[in-house]
């Protein structure tokens, strides 16, 4: 049996409401709310969140390859998977390979795992922007997600792959050149068009190679950054009216390349043994993949479930977000900006820089962040033992709120972390505002962009508060 043995979903922090569009512009926007990375955050640092989450909820499971989607790459020529391997601390020999910049690239690293191949875990990010008051902006999502794909010698298959379909076809309804900030679309009606007779022969392909009828499926849940195209069309699929699923638009809007992965994860957290998901994608084609959950999803529980984290996010405000977004410049703090990081010195400490590992002095059992070859308790040299702390939580002791600092979003609140078992060490707070920052508050580990300069991405660890069910 081979199928999904875990899964993992990163949703940003902040929402933005889309009726704010509409309060600010008079026109664009909508209902409901749309997730909005942060001015940290990216599709690298996104996918290290839910590839970190997916590997915490299968423990004890190997992973042999490591493929990351996503139409928003961090990095052209540079590999962004070997990011995420890092924060995983992956072995050298694990491959880690991108896969393409079309929101096609991720159900198709999707059905690739699942077809065949060693145990792989299947991460897509993406992080959607558009022109202020389009419905690219509004109808768009930031997020990730993470599938680990293997055989049940591997761990237990919480959903059975039982087949699928694919179709192509070549259309100019959406497109991006290289470098260009924004994606073009052409006129609505010419996307449905096409894409009707695509989704009924993906549909049919898709039941006959799992010898299914559509009242077998419990789950359909069809999404595509054609909105028009998937409500005009998912009525005609036989399937019930009640068995459509959420598509997540009206909390986190569409995340592009992630999307169908998200979707495909939330589906199977809800789930009980036995139910028939599948999932249609509509991407210069249509693409379907299902699976059936088996018994073991009765006992799994995931690290960071979506439904806690929608309901766990906080509001942004709209000039806050064109901010980020850098579709509106505003005074930074007058402070020089910061130099690019050296590679090399990145290279020596890549323990320390991605994988956040201290060292734990054998004689004194202290806890050393960053890492030390001499013990501050006994001088002891080089008598030292790796401490991995990215899943460490810890307690903030002390904080500052520095409104002079170089940052893209002022003020930056510094705080002193003092880590559950041992290490202290001075960290950025994120997905805070300063007047909830307090002495005592609980904070946890997460991968995050410090700043670019020289067009060099500086990754490094921040602390968030831990809020919840994580406390």
């Amino acid at each position: 049996m081979r199928g999904i043995i875990a899964t993992g979903t990163h949703l940003p922090h902040r929402r933005l409401d889309r009726a704010a569009v509409a309060a600010f512009f008079g026109k664009g926007g909508g209902t409901g709310t749309r997730t909005v990375a942060s001015f940290d955050e990216d599709t690298t640092t996104m996918g290290a969140e839910a590839a970190r989450a997916a590997v915490a909820s299968a423990t004890g499971v190997d992973v042999d390859a490591l493929w990351f989607a996503t139409a928003s790459p961090a990095y052209l020529e540079k590999t962004n998977a070997s990011a995420i391997h890092a924060t995983l601390r992956l072995d050298a020999s694990v491959p880690a390979f991108d896969f393409g910049g079309a929101h096609r690239s991720g159900t198709g690293a999707l059905r690739t795992a699942l077809e065949a191949g060693p145990t792989t875990l299947v991460v897509a990010s993406d992080s959607r922007d558009g022109l202020a008051t389009s419905a690219d902006e509004s109808q768009g999502g930031d997020g990730a997600a993470a599938l680990l794909i293997g055989d049940d010698t591997a761990g237990p298959v919480l959903a059975e792959f039982v087949g699928g379909a694919s179709v192509t076809d070549e259309f100019l309804e959406r497109w991006r050149v290289p470098g260009g900030d924004r994606s073009r679309t052409w006129e609505e009606r010419f996307g449905e068009v096409v894409y009707a007779p695509l989704m009924e022969q993906a549909w049919t392909a898709a039941l006959a190679d799992t010898g299914l009828v559509a009242d077998d499926i419990h789950t359909l849940v069809v999404v595509g950054t054609h909105a028009r195209a998937v409500a005009r069309n998912v009525g005609k699929l036989g399937v019930a009216a009640e068995r459509i699923g959420n598509d997540l638009s009206e909390s986190v809007g569409n995340t592009g390349t992630a999307h169908p992965l998200l979707v495909l994860a939330a589906a199977i957290e809800t789930a009980g043994p036995g139910e028939a998901i599948a999932i249609m994608a509509l991407a210069d084609g249509v693409d379907v993949l299902v699976v059936r959950t088996t018994e073991a999803i009765g006992s799994y529980t995931p690290a960071r479930p979506v439904a806690s984290q929608i309901a766990g996010g906080a509001p942004i405000d709209y000039a806050k977000f064109l901010s980020w977004r850098g579709m509106v410049a505003i005074e930074p703090p007058n402070r020089p900006l910061p130099n690019r990081p050296s590679a090399a010195a990145a290279h020596r400490r890549d323990d320390w820089k991605f994988g956040f590992v201290g060292s734990r002095d054998r004689s004194s059992g202290m806890v050393h962040l960053p890492p030390a070859r001499v013990s501050e308790k006994g001088g002891a040299v080089d008598d030292m033992d790796e401490v991995p702390m990215a899943d460490v939580h810890g307690t903030v002791v002390s904080f500052t709120v520095d409104k002079l600092v170089y940052s893209p979003s002022p003020p930056v609140v510094f705080a002193v972390v003092d880590f559950d078992g041992g290490g202290r060490v001075p960290l950025e707070l994120t997905d805070v505002d300063a007047d909830e920052v307090e002495v005592g508050m609980r904070v946890e580990p997460t991968f995050r962009r410090l700043f670019t300069a020289d067009e060099i991405h500086n990754y490094f660890w921040k602390v968030r508060p831990v809020r919840g069910a994580d406390r």
